[in-house]
């Protein structure tokens, strides 16, 4: 007879595995169909991810439903290691984002931020050249700057970036302590006097929709700021998933005893 623990995990694991198909299907997808350089960033990512959740859901569900021990004590092992995983990578990611980071520097109700007051570990991984052409491929395909100017006048600049998320702020517009003149969402003219300040982002921006300040350090920094917002949050999905893990591991070890038990029941007469 089925047992509550093994029903559960089976059923947990048929859902886990329809996941990862879909991870699977959808990293074919890019791959016939072509797609954005950013795509293309995600697409072996999310095909190991994906063949590794229908491997280890196959797993779970040969153990749990078909009773298969061999397959049940893998799966319990994974479990562990990727319990042990998310345990480290939560504790790092709080870490990592914890310090005393992020000084709004533009005094205009702007989010603009030094790279420098962010830890050294984003740095290093994320605007060293390498990552930073990728993470910039990623943002003209996703058209980040375009749309901005969704309210106030000609030269209300506070009313037309109201709405500006941090990357948008740092990406999209020159850095206020330039002293540029805004003509419109993405025009900017520099002022007859020259810059206002000596900094490289001043002359690094362009009026190109396909340069703007993608360059620039205030960009870098917005986007250091956005990740370091979605790390804290996914710090708490994370505890949440790390949670439900332990408990499909409880579950599990509840499945093995179960099978131990059907198995030495059935060798000496029918389970009751």
């Amino acid at each position: 007879m089925f047992r509550i623990s093994n029903t559960v995990v089976g059923a947990l694991n048929v859902l886990s595995l329809l996941m990862g198909v879909a991870a699977v299907g959808g990293a074919a997808y890019i791959l016939v169909r072509g797609g954005s350089e950013c795509q293309k960033v995600v697409q072996y990512p999310l095909l190991m991810g994906g063949v590794f959740v229908v491997v280890v859901s196959a797993l779970g569900i040969a153990g749990s439903l078909w009773r298969v021990n061999v397959a049940l004590y893998a799966y319990l092992l994974v479990t562990f290691l990727l319990i042990v995983g998310l345990a480290f990578f939560t504790v790092f990611a709080l870490f990592v984002t914890n310090r005393k980071v992020a000084q709004q520097i533009s005094g205009k109700g702007y989010g603009e931020y030094r790279v420098a007051d962010f830890s050294h570990w984003l740095q290093r991984y994320v605007v060293n050249n390498r990552n930073w052409d990728e993470v910039k491929s990623c943002l003209v395909d996703a058209h980040v700057c375009q749309n901005l100017a969704l309210n106030g006048g000609r030269n209300n600049d506070s009313l037309i970036f109201k709405h500006l998320s941090t990357t948008q702020s740092g990406c999209c517009k020159p850095p206020v302590y330039c002293g540029f003149i805004m003509k419109n969402g993405t025009f900017w003219e520099v002022p007859k006097t020259g810059h206002v300040a000596n900094n490289s982002d001043c002359g690094t921006w362009s009026n190109k929709q396909e340069k703007l300040c993608y360059d620039c350090n205030s960009c870098k920094g917005g986007v250091l700021a956005n990740i370091r917002n979605q790390w804290r949050r996914l710090t708490i999905f994370n505890a949440c998933v790390l949670a439900l893990v332990t408990a499909i591991y409880a579950l599990g070890c509840y499945a093995i005893r179960n099978n131990r038990s059907d198995s030495r029941c059935n060798s000496r007469k029918p389970c009751p």
